[in-house]
């Protein structure tokens, strides 16, 4: 089982000299720095969780159950949609094995395809279930759910730590909503053996590949910590999203080069500028993946959403913290997916592709709960409507999220 490389803690002696020695190699860079890699000093997690609690919370819910059953747009478009779709066929046969292997663009895909979709189709059924109230969802639900626990014991290949990320981000979605919503899941503990022994080591290190990577293991990790209740996990999750989310968005605030993430080992303009494809111009609210693509950044800015609406049901908002860098990211994304022209500067005057269905969850916590005026965000979103899925990670947001007040 892959469990990855436990960071070692440096003395103060120690630590005091490597931070000498890379302000003195590099002292613009140095700045800019996120805090080293640790603990946050005051605990993140809660002292008691809150079920069901990832992503959506049993108040968002019975929002949503309500506008559904009222027949209110565009909730009910969502639900059509979602209702229509493969993941909520009652036929549906899981797929697992024991081994998932995934390369670089699931090349090999021995499973990968399965596993994800059949993730996303338990949180879709979990939502049918919670919805509809007919047990018949809840009961298929669980069974690709025991299907999957029975059988799965390691990812492998280069994209084993995406693919985990991935379907660990799904996975803990559904398992809350069936386990605090429905009468009975005799093989919930099965299922969490199998989030704490094959998924969670697999993303809880992190990983300094492009941003996207490491904010969708996190996500996948803090759901996972919630489902188990574990508050040491939870509180690592939250420490690498602390550290990532200002070396993954950049603001003016951050002086003339983005921040880095704790241990990227970028301690020269230079490695900065490669790791952010070679944008050396920064604006409010670049991705360190822009110039990749717009897919991409959609799987990071998604996630930055996702982790943030988790900690806010569980008690502790962290979009207070990520705010000003998420909305300006959203917003400048949103402009140029709507077409406004790319300026020469802005990866060369061309951006590849779109966000995808991603923007629900952001636009909900920051214009509608904390009150920020985001007009292009707002003019894409409402235009995607309603929102399905990107068949990775990102399932139903206008449902669950759109001007849900809960």
């Amino acid at each position: 089982m892959r469990t990855g490389t436990i960071p070692r803690v440096l003395g103060t002696a120690a630590a005091l000299a490597a931070l000498l020695t890379t302000a003195l190699a590099a002292p613009a860079v140095a700045e800019r720095s996120t805090t080293p890699g640790r603990a946050p000093a005051e605990a993140a997690a809660p002292a008691s969780f809150t079920h069901p609690g990832v992503l959506v919370s049993r108040p968002q819910l019975d929002f949503v159950r309500g506008r559904v059953q009222a027949g209110a747009q565009p909730w009910k478009s969502a639900y059509d949609q979602m209702m229509g779709s493969k993941y909520a066929s009652l036929t549906r046969t899981a797929k697992p094995r024991a081994v998932v292997e995934c390369g670089s663009y699931s090349n090999p895909n021995n499973g990968c395809t399965d596993e994800r979709e059949d993730a996303i189709a338990a949180y879709t059924l979990s939502l049918a279930w919670y919805i509809t109230q007919d047990s018949r969802y809840a009961q298929k639900a669980i069974q690709i759910m025991d299907a999957w626990s029975a059988v799965i014991k390691d990812h492998t290949n280069s994209n084993a730590p995406l693919q985990t990320g991935w379907a660990g981000s799904s996975w803990p979605r559904a398992a809350e909503i069936i386990k605090y919503t429905y009468s009975s899941w005799p093989g919930s503990g099965r299922f969490g053996t199998m989030l704490r022994d094959v998924y969670l080591p697999e993303v809880t290190n992190g990983s300094h590949s492009n941003g996207n990577w490491e904010l969708s293991m996190t996500e996948a990790a803090i759901g996972i910590a919630v489902f188990l209740e574990d508050r040491a996990a939870y509180d690592k999750a939250v420490g690498k999203f602390r550290g990532r989310v200002p070396a993954y968005i950049y603001v003016t605030a951050d002086g003339s080069l983005p921040k880095v993430a704790p241990g990227s080992g970028l301690d020269t303009r230079a490695k900065v500028i490669n790791y952010w494809q070679g944008q050396s111009t920064f604006m409010d609210g670049l991705s360190q993946e822009t110039c990749r693509d717009l897919t991409h950044t959609g799987y990071g800015l998604s996630a930055i959403s996702h982790i943030a609406e988790t900690s806010r049901i569980q008690g502790q908002d962290l979009y207070p913290e990520i705010a000003d860098r998420l909305r300006h990211a959203m917003g400048l994304h949103a402009k140029h997916q709507l077409g406004t022209p790319v300026p020469s500067s802005l990866c060369g005057g061309s951006l590849k592709d779109s966000l995808g269905p991603i923007t629900e969850v952001g636009f909900n916590a920051l214009a509608n709960r904390l009150g920020y005026a985001m007009t292009n965000t707002q003019t894409l979103t409402e235009r995607q409507r309603p929102a399905g899925s990107n068949n990775l990670f990102v399932a139903w947001e206008t449902l669950t999220h759109a001007n849900n007040p809960a």
